[in-house]
């Protein structure tokens, strides 16, 4: 497929073309309503979060479990797997940490994951949170 070039929606046109039109471009932005900031509509909290750590290195788990304790999320079930170091690693992360006072409590669901109760942060639930 050929692209097309100035020249040839010129030619289809028959009329001079000016892609640079300021005229056009103010009526377009005026139609689009460019000149109105547009609010960020604020992400849903989830209640329940499930986070899968199959795959991940301590440091990403690490990383994946701080930013859910830290998303104003409730619960959640954290599949950590029945083997491997991040099965024990959670509960001495969730129980001596700084990750500890995120957390109500956890309880093993199975052997391979936990159920987790967050207590909400206030500020990033709230939208309010400084960067």
């Amino acid at each position: 497929m050929k692209h097309l070039t100035d020249s040839d929606i010129a030619k289809m046109a028959d009329i001079k073309f000016t892609p640079d039109d300021d005229k056009t471009r103010r009526r377009v932005r005026a139609e689009l309503k460019l000149s109105q900031r547009i609010p960020i509509e604020p992400k849903p909290i989830p209640e329940h979060a499930i986070l899968d750590l199959h795959h991940k290195t301590e440091e990403e788990a690490w990383d994946a479990i701080m930013n859910l304790a830290t998303s104003g999320a409730t619960s959640a079930t954290i599949i950590t797997g029945a083997s491997g170091i991040l099965h024990q690693k959670f509960p001495q992360w969730a129980g001596n940490s700084i990750l500890t006072p995120h957390i109500i409590s956890y309880t093993p669901i199975n052997n391979g994951s936990f159920s987790v109760k967050f207590r909400r942060n206030r500020k990033k639930s709230d939208g309010n949170q400084q960067h």
